[in-house]
């Protein structure tokens, strides 16, 4: 694992798997929430990669390489400076190297919205890329998980989430954030609009999902993109990838 050092004085965590051909293409990957090293589908990805003779790269998203971030942030579904930041200097590395980009889930709303902001801008090097089980309407997203079992899944994640604000609250106690408010989350959406929105700049959860869903930005991507997604995904409502379809229709790169 490399540490990368960001403009705003912290260090970003990137593993990395070196091919013995050095103009070999490289997969870059963004996972999911709370991923990890460990997580199945990265490292499934990253032996497929070897496989093939490439190189691969992981972006550990801030805190996700169990460090509490030095600044006074963590990460969230819409932040794409650190994915910018690493797309960029792996593109310089080795001008002309073919880069492959894959997101899972969270992962894949960052790419997605990376790519959206960055339209023509997207270094060459950058060929292709993958989205996959994309929380394209997270509001939507948020509303969806809170019906049926997908409540149990989602309570799991929110007390590790909460777990974690609350180590970065010890290290950063002048965050704009209710501590109580914070303790009684048990939705995303309490999460979110106690902890990630106001700790990253957004008036809550309705602010943070609305500026941050990637499906705003799908019809600016210029480079030729595979979305992947289940019908039946427990992080979103099927009638949301119909309007992703639709976006797709008109949009020749996706």
């Amino acid at each position: 694992i490399e540490l990368w050092p960001t403009p705003d004085g912290d260090r970003l965590s990137v593993a990395r798997l070196d091919a013995p051909d050095p103009d070999a293409p490289l997969l870059l990957l963004l996972h999911g929430l709370e991923g990890s090293v460990r997580s199945k589908y990265a490292q499934g990805l990253m032996h497929h990669a070897r496989a093939r003779g490439w190189s691969a790269a992981l972006v550990l998203f801030r805190s996700c390489d169990g460090r509490i971030p030095a600044t006074p942030r963590l990460y969230h579904s819409g932040e794409t400076s650190d994915a910018d930041l690493v797309i960029r200097r792996l593109a310089a590395e080795r001008p002309g190297r073919a880069l492959f980009a894959a997101g899972v889930s969270l992962g894949a709303n960052v790419l997605l919205k990376w790519l959206g902001e960055q339209g023509d801008r997207t270094p060459p090097e950058l060929r292709r890329a993958a989205a996959i089980s994309t929380p394209f309407d997270l509001a939507a997203g948020s509303r969806h998980l809170e019906r049926g079992f997908s409540r149990v899944y989602v309570r799991h994640f929110v007390k590790g989430l909460r777990a974690k604000a609350l180590r970065t609250l010890a290290r950063h106690p002048g965050l704009p954030v209710d501590r109580g408010r914070l303790l009684a989350a048990r939705s995303f959406w309490d999460f979110d609009d106690v902890f990630t929105g106001p700790v990253h700049g957004f008036a809550g959860a309705d602010d943070y999902y609305a500026r941050s869903s990637s499906l705003g930005f799908l019809d600016r991507i210029t480079v030729p993109t595979l979305l992947h997604s289940a019908v039946d995904d427990p992080f979103l409502p099927a009638a949301i990838l119909d309007r992703v379809r639709e976006v797709a229709r008109r949009t020749p790169a996706l």
